[in-house]
């Protein structure tokens, strides 16, 4: 007989079980390399979050009678302005990022100088709580602000009047932002579920447009290209076309609870210019913060926390994301840099010391051609692999040498299902299987039918043992009926059938009824 084939290859098999989660899609891949940082101690729940727009891009958190500005890179508190007699309610950076207004429950709203934290500016005019003020993206003079007197006032900052007093919302106004395109243009929202489109160059103060959210509204935000909007009132986000008349685009209710607050991120690499996949981020009381792609109409990442989440922000230059919860911990997520990167190599570099440099051979030198088998390879070294002697087992062994019937057998005493299932896969192969069974005496048959009663029902062994199965009972029929132990674990197999059957049954009863609760329940 000719020798085997000295390439034989350990059999290995082929039924592998799917995993049970889908693999990571780019994008989530890019949401969890976040690094979440916990800033704990803030007293009370975070009401807001807001970014400056000038780098490099410092944060400010609201909570309890304080404002802090936190510094980017090390996501400690730069400044505290403590001069407030009642809760901050919300901040606003200027377009320059030199002042900050912040606005609180007894109804004023104060400008600062950031670096300074000197109160500037004073103003005084609602006569209940404000909720919310937005400064223009492109204008340093004038101001929003809404609050609880369901009116709405676009200041003059410098003489710290207002100049308009938008009228329209019959209840508490709790949120709004300028437009992106345009400073005189501003949307608000409102406990009366209406969402109301403002210009301050229309006379009258009368409203351009206006939606119904259908829930109080708790935040709303422009989305970059200035003709859609975002709102969130209820346990949905929706997306507004204000150029197309006030259609609504597209409602995402994926949260349980009541959505607090909405911001707009951007799937962004380090140039600014190259990012421009913008995503709703959406935060609730339900812990969970959800990345909607507006252009695909779907979420793309969710991410749960071990508390409800009143505010969310993100930083213009995709580096840092925030989130305020209501039991004063922040949750700030921050993303490495090339820069910081490159920095942190640079650090490792020179930790190896000069003693490092001095072990380094060169082709010059002599005892670089005297290097023994434990010298490290060099990058651009030609490798020459010694191929690693493959170890069999007994089956392996047995299935090289041909010895089809012996293979079987021993692999059936050995208890390891996935060795039992990749050597009938490779008789299958062979051809061989069948014949193997044919050949079985009843005490190997006995040890064939007790691994198939203990795994035929497993799925991922099913598809090939269940056939098997019925083949063996076809081709041994006469063998089992003259021996009463073969008799005995025939009865085992179908008592295991009838159960998985049984099972299978109330799963599927299950499935009807939950599949409806799903698809009312979530669109996630």
């Amino acid at each position: 007989m000719a020798e085997p084939n000295s390439t034989f290859k350990p059999i290995k098999p082929k039924l592998k079980p799917k995993p049970r989660t889908p693999k990571q899609t780019p994008e989530s891949k890019y949401w969890s390399s976040f690094k979440t940082h916990q800033i704990p101690d803030l007293i009370s729940s975070i009401t807001s979050l807001t970014f400056s727009p000038s780098p490099p891009h410092p944060f400010a958190a609201t909570h309890s009678t304080s404002l802090k500005i936190f510094n980017p890179q090390t996501l400690s508190p730069s400044s505290t302005i403590s001069s407030f007699s009642d809760v901050v309610s919300s901040a606003s950076f200027r377009c320059d990022g030199l002042l900050i207004a912040a606005s609180d429950l007894s109804g004023l709203i104060q400008v600062f100088d950031v670096k300074t934290r000197t109160p500037l500016r004073k103003l005084r005019s609602h006569t209940r709580p404000v909720r919310f003020l937005k400064y223009p993206l492109h204008d340093k003079l004038h101001l929003v602000s809404g609050g609880d007197d369901a009116v709405v006032k676009y200041w003059d900052v410098a003489s710290e009047t207002p100049l308009l007093e938008l009228l329209g919302h019959k209840d508490y106004v709790r949120c709004g932002d300028f437009s992106p395109v345009s400073h005189e243009m501003c949307v608000t929202g409102s406990y009366d579920h209406t969402v109301k489109l403002w210009d301050v160059r229309v006379t009258g103060s009368k409203t351009v447009m206006e939606v119904n959210h259908g829930k109080p509204v708790e935040s709303v935000v422009f989305l970059p290209s200035g003709g859609l909007v975002a709102t969130a009132g209820g346990n949905s986000v929706k997306i507004w076309d204000f150029i197309g008349g006030g259609k609504m685009v597209y409602s995402m209710e994926s949260h349980t609870k009541t959505v607090t607050s909405v911001c707009v991120g951007r799937v962004g690499k380090e140039n600014v210019e190259e990012g421009r996949e913008h995503r709703v981020l959406s935060v609730g009381l339900d812990g969970y913060m959800k990345v909607f792609d507006y252009g695909r109409m779907k979420v793309t990442h969710s991410m749960r926390f071990p508390a409800p989440l009143m505010s969310v922000g993100f930083s213009p230059d995709c580096g840092v994301r925030v989130i305020g919860s209501s039991n004063g911990v922040m949750y700030v997520g921050k993303r490495k840099t090339k820069e910081e990167n490159v920095e942190s190599g640079l650090r490792s570099f020179w930790s190896l010391g000069v003693e490092e440099e001095r072990r380094v051979m060169r082709p010059s030198y002599f005892r670089y051609f005297h290097r023994g088998q434990g010298d490290k390879p060099k990058w651009g070294d030609y490798l020459v692999m010694r191929p690693k002697k493959v170890k069999l087992a007994e089956h392996d062994k047995l299935l090289k040498k041909f010895r089809h019937k012996e293979a079987l057998v021993s692999v059936l005493g050995n208890k390891n299902p996935e060795n039992v299932v990749a050597v009938m896969e490779e008789l299958v192969a062979r051809r061989k299987l069948l014949k193997c069974v044919e050949n079985l005496d009843n005490e190997e048959l006995g040890l064939l039918f007790m691994f198939l009663q203990k795994y035929s029902t497993v799925p991922r062994f099913s598809g090939l043992l269940m056939g098997l199965t019925k083949k063996v009972l076809e081709m041994r029929v006469e063998d089992i009926r003259g021996s009463e132990a073969l008799k005995g674990q025939i009865r085992n197999l179908k008592r295991s059938v009838e159960e998985e059957i049984r099972i299978q049954h109330s799963l599927q009863e299950l499935q009807g009824i939950i599949s409806p609760l799903l698809r009312i329940a979530g669109r996630a």
